[in-house]
């Protein structure tokens, strides 16, 4: 990692323009390597594995090992979104922390994203054994039920990058002004903390293109879909390239 930017498996966060990565949330490892096999037809830098999607976390194993066997080269990054965070099982605390631990270890992964609001001390000790282990943490808040005031968005994206992780920050917007007010956020945070890349989105239809608009303001990362979304909002990974490409150009 320079001063600027971070690079997992070889693609490079906070350069050029927002990264492109496709969420995979087949509930079994059958289902995720069909969703694999689509994958030809979707650009992407990055793959997520949205984990909370699976119907039985006793498969966790056979349903990771499918993915990295289908996309051996590809950048993977291992997510459990918990439910009060938007996720789709709930876990109590201390069964998200053994998940993520779990897949800290298991070899098979570049990124592991870690939720901001948990016991401090706990998320910390995780951050600490993903970063040895040679990880990209990526730290994150998703608040699905409305957009915090700017300045409590600065502070919370700045707090997550002083972690030595790269900041993620998703809200829902109820007005453009809310839309406005996370991207100022962003750039603010961008310009001010240039050491660690930050990611940021307005969800639903109304933050969409805060999804588009990240080379502008500062978000390094963007997800689009191949099938099925994994939060409100999202586009259709092939038209976000398109128009991804016809905004850098325009630079």
């Amino acid at each position: 990692m320079n001063d600027q930017t971070c690079t997992i498996r070889g693609v490079i966060l906070g350069e050029g323009m927002p990264k492109i990565c496709i969420p995979l949330t087949g509930r079994t490892a059958e289902a995720l390597r069909r969703e694999c096999a689509a994958l030809k037809d979707y650009p992407f830098d990055l793959i997520e594995w949205r984990a909370d999607f699976l119907a039985d976390l006793s498969e966790k194993e056979d349903a990771l090992a499918a993915l990295r066997d289908c996309l051996p080269d590809a950048p993977l990054l291992g997510t459990f979104r918990t439910a009060g965070e938007g996720g789709d099982m709930p876990l109590y605390e201390a069964e998200y922390f053994r998940f993520v631990r779990w897949m800290i270890h298991t070899g098979k992964l570049d990124a592991v994203d870690l939720e901001y609001f948990h016991d401090e001390a706990e998320r910390d000790a995780l951050r600490d054994e993903a970063q040895a282990a040679g990880l990209t943490v990526i730290m994150s808040s998703h608040d699905f039920q409305k957009t915090p005031p700017q300045e409590e968005m600065t502070a919370r994206l700045t707090a997550m990058g002083a972690h030595g992780c790269i900041a993620k920050l998703a809200v829902m917007p109820q007005s453009a002004s809310d839309v406005a007010a996370l991207l100022a956020a962003t750039t603010a945070v961008r310009e001010s903390r240039p050491e660690r890349p930050v990611i940021t989105m307005a969800m639903g239809g109304l933050g969409a293109v805060s999804r588009i608009a990240g080379e502008t303001f500062g978000s390094a990362l963007t997800f689009g879909t191949a099938g099925q979304a994994s939060a409100p909002g999202q586009l259709d990974a092939r038209a976000l390239r398109q128009i991804l490409d016809v905004l850098h150009r325009m630079k």
